[in-house]
């Protein structure tokens, strides 16, 4: 089973947290408009980013303990996906985050 969900690797949740927020909060609102969804508040975003929120966004031992328990939960996965493109970070961010993603959660899951 494979899951597939938004999130972010930072160095630390607090980066992760600051540098996703602005972007998302700017494409769900947009969005939420023509949906007729309220617009997206900082203490939404902090409650879907929490240790039981739905939003995979923190850092590497963070990410990696969300993943963990999400598989565990559902009799456990094979893969996951990260949708990290609706923040509107940069190339650069973009590329880190993976970097991070390879050299320190992955090896935190698969230990």
């Amino acid at each position: 089973m494979g899951l597939h969900s938004l999130g972010y690797v930072g160095k630390s949740t607090k980066e992760a947290v600051e540098d996703y927020y602005p972007g998302y909060a700017e494409t769900f609102t947009r969005i939420g408009k023509e949906r007729g969804w309220p617009p997206v508040t900082r203490p939404h975003f902090d409650a879907q980013t929490g240790k039981l929120g739905a939003l995979v966004i923190g850092g590497p031992e963070e990410v990696a303990e969300k993943i963990i328990r999400h598989s565990e939960a559902l009799g456990g996965i094979s893969r996951f996906t990260f949708q990290m493109d609706n923040a509107g970070l940069s190339h650069e961010k973009l590329m880190e985050a993976i970097g991070l993603i390879g050299a320190k959660v992955a090896p935190l899951i698969n230990k």
